[in-house]
């Protein structure tokens, strides 16, 4: 099993690679937005199965088309699903009713009036928390939205993550390039300008394999299988 990080072994890794003291106060001060940073990368350039979730709790209400969640709840919406009855917030113990995703064009152009009010059956995203759906709602109804999340960040209080524990080395590698800007090590007239190119590379050596892997889990490895690709295989799966 793969030796995972803590928070304090993060630091204390990052400190040695880095030649810096743990305590030192430019560290510390720049340790919060490493994390950050390295968390990000990795966040937006694997598509994480384990950032899947769904949210309950919200409606739209009757002759309205609108669904408005907090800001930040959901980072990449992906599927929205109305909830009958007409008050059953549990969808488990009602029936969930799929809406296809469309344009906000096609919502205003065919649904634009609550003339034509019914189970909704579109939605599109208006903004980061704002869901428009079509038909207009002719009841209050109950909704589930799944999506993905960002997971909370790797912190003295949160000692352990799904990153840290399962790509450390990945981590690592980002963490590193955004220590070269710290060590002003980023360009061509810095002491050592290859550094941040050097941690650049691995890092995107060890991002292609860790991307296979997270395809392969969702069904989107060779042949829309979970298999991985097979450089001899003819024809492909």
């Amino acid at each position: 099993m793969t030796t995972g990080l803590t928070y304090a072994l993060y630091k204390t890794q990052i400190a040695t690679m880095a030649v810096v003291e743990e305590t030192d106060a430019a560290f510390v001060e720049i340790l919060p937005q490493m994390i950050t940073y390295a968390e990000n990368r990795i966040c937006r350039d694997l598509d994480f199965l384990f950032t899947s979730t769904s949210i309950t709790g919200y409606s739209v209400t009757g002759n309205t088309r609108s669904i408005t969640i907090p800001e930040g709840t959901i980072v990449v919406s992906e599927q929205i699903n109305i909830i009958t009855p007409s008050g059953q917030t549990n969808p488990d113990l009602g029936t969930r009713n799929p809406c296809t995703p469309v344009t906000k064009e096609f919502l205003d152009a065919v649904y634009g009036s609550a003339s034509s009010a019914g189970l909704p059956a579109y939605f599109a995203p208006f903004n980061d928390n704002v869901f428009l759906v079509g038909p207009f709602a002719d009841q209050t109804y109950s909704v589930e939205i799944v999506g993905t999340y960002r997971p909370e960040s790797l912190s003295a209080t949160n000692t352990e993550t799904f990153i840290s524990l399962y790509l450390p080395d990945l981590m690592i590698m980002a963490s590193m390039v955004y220590v070269s800007a710290y060590q002003r090590n980023f360009g061509r007239q810095s002491d050592d300008p290859a550094m941040a190119v050097s941690y650049e590379a691995q890092y995107q050596t060890l991002l292609r394999g860790a991307a296979i892997e997270e395809a392969r889990k969702k069904f989107e490895g060779s042949g829309w299988t979970s298999q991985s690709p097979s450089p001899t295989a003819t024809p492909t799966r």
